[in-house]
Formats: C-alpha cells, structure tokens, sequence
C-alpha cells in the first residue's frame, strides 16, 4: 500500500510516499480502510523533530486522525462489524491507504456526515473538546476568548461554546472575520489592527492556541481568578502574578468526546471547516500550507474514492 512516511528528520523534503506492508490488526484493534485524512501542525512538527521527543522510531508513518470502512477486526473486537464507516484518532499512520486503529478509540459514522468532514474532527475537535470543557469547565454565560479562532481547533472551539451557551470572543486576522462571526461569534478582535489584550476584558476563560507572546498577552484578557487553557504553550508561574489559573491540555483520544461531538454534528449546530482537500501525492503542500499559518478550518487528504 501507499503511504506518507519519513526517514530522518528536517523540512518537506524528508516527506516521501512510499509502498509499504498493509499493517495487521493486533488484539483489541480494527484495520481500516482510510477514505480521507485531516491534517493538523503536530503532523509536520513530528516531521521537523518533535518525533524524536515523543519517542517515536524511525521511520515514522505520518498522519493521526481519520475516517475509512472497517476490512478487518482484530481479535477481542465485537463492538464493530467488518465494513462500518469509522472516525477517530491512531497514534500513527493515517496518511496511507490502510491503517490500524484502537477499536476503543473510534466510533461509527452518522449517515449525515460524509467523510471529508469527518476527517476534520476527530484531533482538532477533541482538542478543543477537552480544552474547553474537560480541562476549563466552561459554562452557558461564560465569557470565553479564543486566541486563533480561524484554525481547525478554533473554528470547532467557537462552534462548541456556542452550542454550550458561552458568549465568544473571537481573534483572528481581519480577512476571517466574516469566516468565523458565521460560526457564531458574538464578538471579533482583529489583531492585526489594535492590540487584543487592549479589545478585550474581564474573560472568564481563555482558549490559547498559538502559545509564545500572544499566550503571554492573552492573561491580561482574563478577569480575577480567569482560567487560561492552553493547547501547546508550557506555563510557568505567569497565573500566579496576573491572580488567574491555567493549564496545559494534552489532547487524548477520546469515543466518548467523539460521540458527543457526534451528537452535535446530527444536530446542525457544529460543521467541520475545510479549507480545502487535497490528494495524499499532495502532503508536502498541505504541510507547507498549514506551516505557513494560511489554513482556514483544516486541510484534508482524501483517500480512496
């Protein structure tokens, strides 16, 4: 079969399709069938070296979340039946044209969400998932400020506190405006024209997806005994010093996320945002897109027809 792999660590030029073995499902696994892939920033950051330091071998087969029909169960496997259509996230190797996945990590696909969308929503949509609810509690009335509200966990993040009755404050650049205040936002905050920190106040919680300065900025959004949550940046003491709590969120696989994202999706109020799809012989392209910081929802490789 075909799949995105790398050999050694460094730019897009390590990135190659290469034939390999169809993998086998262990116990407790399901082999999968991939019809299409998201694309998310931890893909092509394994590439550029974060591998090594989560202890990843090499060669390393790119991708972690997909959508694709069961071709075999694994031993153990008697909650899903050969030929279902599944989504969720694998520890590697989504980019290819089979992959296994832990049956306790997927969950069925609804008749009324096709595959490209589901690709887009199994790491984005848990990430923002766990963030917002598992990690900061966020509540109907809370005002929530999401920091990239644009990107493929801010545009499921705004959708799911809307869902959840929070007031959102989105910040994005000024071409996405019209993009994200149709997800929902009730308040946008172009950064490229005034000083985030400066628009906004007196936020119940804050979502950060960018990390660097704009995390470091973004505590003085928050109200007293405000609650940060970040998805990449590494706290040290700066809650201490603004009076407000935060935490890191490290994204897990999740069913039961997943089907309660599901659940949301059944009913009209939350739609995956794709940018736009692209084949897998594409994947240098769509990691030179997402590095470049220009993906407006997600990126997704399609699979099989």
């Amino acid at each position: 079969m075909r799949a995105a792999i790398i050999r050694e660590y460094g730019s897009n030029d390590v990135v190659e399709i290469a034939e390999v073995d169809r993998p086998e499902p262990n116990e407790g696994e399901v082999l999968v069938r991939v019809l299409a892939a998201g694309v998310n920033p931890v893909d092509w950051k394994i590439r550029s070296g974060m591998g090594q330091r989560m202890g990843m071998t090499l060669p390393i087969h790119l991708g972690g979340e997909l959508v694709g029909t069961i071709e075999k169960l694994g031993a153990g496997v008697d909650n899903f039946q050969q030929g279902e259509t599944i989504f969720g996230m694998v520890h590697k190797g989504a980019f290819a044209e089979y992959a296994v996945a832990k049956a306790t990590n997927v969950v069925r696909v609804s008749d009324n969400i096709d595959a490209i969308h589901a690709a887009a929503l199994p790491l984005a949509g848990s990430t923002a998932w766990q963030a917002l609810f598992d990690e900061a509690g966020l509540s109907a009335g809370q005002r929530l400020l999401i920091t990239n509200s644009s990107g493929g966990v801010g545009s499921l993040a705004v959708q799911f506190a809307k869902a959840k009755g929070a007031h959102v404050i989105a910040v994005a650049s000024g071409r996405n405006e019209e993009f994200v205040r149709a997800l929902g936002a009730d308040e946008f905050i172009d950064y490229t024209t005034e000083p985030f920190e400066d628009a906004a106040r007196d936020v119940d919680v804050v979502l950060d997806t960018m990390g660097g300065e704009i995390f470091q900025r973004a505590f003085k959004t928050l109200k007293k005994d405000g609650f940060m949550v970040t998805v990449v940046a590494f706290p040290n003491d700066e809650a201490e010093r603004y009076g407000v709590r935060v935490k890191r969120s490290f994204t897990v696989p999740s069913a039961r996320n997943l089907a309660s994202i599901t659940q949301l999706v059944e009913a009209g109020k939350v739609v995956s945002q794709i940018d736009r799809v692209l084949p897998l012989d594409s994947i240098r392209e769509a990691f030179a897109l997402s590095e470049a910081g220009r993906v407006r929802g997600k990126i997704v490789l399609k699979l099989t027809a």
